[in-house]
């Protein structure tokens, strides 16, 4: 980027100046020409021409928009040591891969080398906090490798700790697990926040009621993958409602091919939904939920799910978010021979999803908006060399539909700058790689060259492909709704 400044030293005061501010205060707030003040950790006061404490080191602002930092409350960050391999996956394929074949070949430095890979690509595209949705962690060496991996990088995350390779009623009852969940609640750390993260399969003797009782037990909330097709369903928020196991606190992932019953009752409890369009559009989860989350005003934040199919770039998820929900509009009007001529979902709600909504649903209210007091979280998109800079005329609509990664110019977490001039800063790239490049090799020697290469390119199904009854190995379960009446369930009608 052109002229680039000197990054600002570690502990002192900096000042962001002349920036197009998106406060995100819940008004919509867009303030021109303004400055933003960090001073230690926190935003010591947003205005026009602010007068610094000596010392203060200046950004200048001028011709971007600064907002506070992106969060994504789903991401399985230990797949990221597999970038792009599974693009063309279906859902099927990726339990298929990771639940049913292989992911027990990963090691503990392979859960870290994924964690730690994603902990710095969050920070290079502008995401401050991310809820590392840790589901292979089958030793406890697993989960201290990640939750290390995780320390080593400066942003802030949520460990939720999973293991699908295990009933939830079975390692949640592990006493080193127990141990590594009460220490992380315990540190009270605002740079690591903990859940616990499991599926509940709709099974009538609903067995997975011993994980909440133990999440209950320790004060953690549950972050769920819900409504996801051929997995999850209808049955398990019943049952989690019935046994008083929806709070607040709960967060449900996709709740994609849900019904109105259990959108209803996600609303009355006042959880929250994570939706992960790229995610949703792409694997087969189900339509991503945004008409059902505004009709009964569910809470909602924004996620990316995982690297083996797409990035970590949040700009991605606001962007696919917005389509979406744009193309199902359209096309249940055109169905009716309708014209739909004012769109129900704006850019500047999305964006409030990537920032304030993904505070909201990890119980942070001290993040997602730009405000005194706030910690101080917060992004410069500017970047002078592109033309896709300029002009700037709608600051939400830039941010969903112009930017992008390589226009985050200034990353600040809990007011240390972690990438400044389109740079990270402090970060060793090279070791990195090498551990990636170490697991790598160790996963296709596991497997072999030709089911290495077969996972990567699958083949083209049979006219009778099998269809996977349950992706789960620790029970026998099979939601046989998902094959028939499914008109309603699919359309969350």
């Amino acid at each position: 980027m052109t002229h680039p400044e000197p990054t600002p030293a570690p502990g002192r005061p900096v000042v962001l100046r002349n920036g197009t501010v998106l406060v995100m205060d819940g008004a919509g707030s867009v303030l021109p020409d303004t400055d933003v003040l960090i001073v230690d950790d926190r935003i010591a006061a947003v205005g026009a021409g602010l007068e610094v404490p000596e010392g203060t080191q200046e950004i200048d602002a001028r011709g971007g928009i600064v907002m506070p930092g992106m969060i994504d409350t789903h991401r399985h960050m230990w797949q990221t040591a597999m970038r792009g391999y599974g693009a063309d996956w279906t859902l099927t394929q990726y339990f298929v891969w990771y639940y049913l074949e292989h992911g027990r070949k990963f090691r503990p430095e392979d859960i870290a080398a994924g964690n730690r890979l994603a902990a710095i690509e969050s920070l290079d595209a502008g995401v401050t906090t991310t809820v590392d949705w840790s589901h292979n962690l089958h030793t406890i060496d697993h989960g201290e490798a990640a939750l290390e991996a995780l320390r080593s990088v400066p942003g802030r995350f949520v460990m939720a700790y999973g293991n699908i390779q295990a009933g939830p009623w079975e390692w949640s009852a592990d006493p080193a697990v127990r141990a590594l969940l009460e220490r992380l609640r315990d540190d009270a750390d605002d740079m690591m926040g903990v859940q616990i993260a499991f599926d509940v399969t709709g099974d009538p003797a609903f067995p997975e009621k011993a994980a909440f009782e133990v999440a209950r037990e320790l004060g953690i909330p549950v972050t769920t993958h819900a409504g996801v097709w051929g997995a999850t369903n209808d049955d398990g928020i019943r049952l989690m409602h019935e046994h008083g196991f929806m709070t607040p606190e709960t967060v449900y992932v996709h709740a994609s091919t849900l019904t109105r019953d259990s959108y209803q009752r996600i609303a009355a409890t006042g959880g929250s939904i994570s939706v992960a369009t790229e995610s949703e559009c792409s694997a087969g989860q189900g339509h991503a939920p945004t008409e059902q989350v505004l009709q009964y005003g569910i809470p909602v934040s924004l996620s990316m799910d995982t690297s083996v199919w797409w990035s970590g770039d949040m700009f991605s998820a606001i962007r696919a978010t917005l389509n979406a929900d744009r193309m199902a509009e359209h096309m249940d009007a055109h169905l009716k021979g309708e014209t739909v001529t004012h769109l129900r979902l704006r850019a500047q709600r999305v964006v409030e999803w990537a920032t304030r909504g993904g505070a909201h649903a990890i119980g942070r209210d001290d993040l997602g908006s730009l405000e005194p007091g706030k910690k101080a979280d917060v992004v410069l998109i500017r970047n002078d060399d592109s033309p896709v800079s300029f002009p700037l005329l709608n600051p939400f609509g830039h941010v969903a539909f112009q930017a992008q990664r390589g226009d985050v110019h200034t990353v600040i977490v809990d007011g240390r700058v972690v990438k400044h001039g389109g740079k990270l800063v402090g970060i060793d790239l090279a070791p990195v790689r090498r551990e990636i490049e170490s697991t790598i090799e160790y996963l296709r020697s596991e497997m072999g060259d030709e089911a290495w290469q077969q996972g990567m390119f699958p083949e083209m199904p049979a006219a009778e492909a099998e269809i996977l009854e349950n992706p789960y190995q620790y029970t026998d379960y099979k939601d046989e709704g998902k094959r028939a009446g499914g008109e309603e369930r699919v359309l969350g009608r």
